[in-house]
């Protein structure tokens, strides 16, 4: 039975951590670990069956490192989100963008592009929905990787994605009902980004990171 496409279940956002009634998150928002496993899940099925195309447009490799960064994708987001401020519902755009990234490039997730596309996206999702931001050099060094590298990146994604930042309610609540589905009793359901990688197989809160230095990834 299909879903009525006009209707929100707010409840969604309070179970994902999006929405916390004025209270101060403590700890990372359960939107987090579901995109952990998305992502993570994506990269897996790619390296299982992984077969490079003829030619790899450059608004691909552009996002390539010549090794993986050691630190795990889910560390990788907390790591974000704990330095960055940025709202929890950032993610989730941010997560879109990616999807829509794959979709237009038919490109693949992988362990060498992964973590520079998310920093790349959220930075991206930030400076479009939430009121306030840090700067890109701010972000390079939450991310790992340089100043220059970002601004490369960001430029990157723009014009992949035609500068079409805004995401429309609907798709953003879709998109949360399949985040939090695609982990629930282990059940996987079929969804925009699962597609792309088979297809070529709250709260505002500034802080100043005490180590905001995470090892820089090599860029090619």
């Amino acid at each position: 039975m299909e879903s009525d496409p006009g209707f929100v279940d707010s409840g969604v956002y309070l179970r994902l951590g999006l929405m916390i009634e004025g209270k101060r998150l403590r700890k990372p928002p359960t939107v987090l670990s579901r995109l952990a496993s998305s992502l993570e899940r994506c990269v897996s099925a790619d390296e299982e069956e992984l077969v490079e195309a003829p030619e790899m447009k450059e608004s691909v490799t552009v996002f390539e490192g010549r090794s993986p960064p050691e630190i795990s994708i889910a560390h990788y987001l907390d790591r974000i989100f704990k330095y960055s401020g940025c709202s929890p519902s950032c993610f989730v755009i941010a997560h879109i963008y990616i999807d829509q990234f794959l979709q237009r490039t038919r490109a693949r997730l992988r362990p060498l592009n992964v973590h520079r596309l998310i920093i790349t996206s959220v930075m991206l999702a930030a400076k479009v929905f939430d009121d306030r931001y840090y700067n890109n050099a701010y972000y390079a060094r939450v991310g790992g990787v340089s100043t220059r590298e970002l601004n490369r990146l960001e430029m990157k994604l723009l014009f992949t994605l035609d500068f079409k930042l805004q995401v429309h309610p609907q798709t953003f609540h879709t998109h949360c009902c399949q985040l939090e589905k695609q982990n629930s009793d282990g059940f996987q359901i079929e969804w925009p980004i699962k597609d792309a990688c088979r297809a070529s197989k709250e709260t505002w809160r500034k802080s100043t990171p005490e180590s905001v230095c995470c090892s820089q990834t090599t860029a090619r």
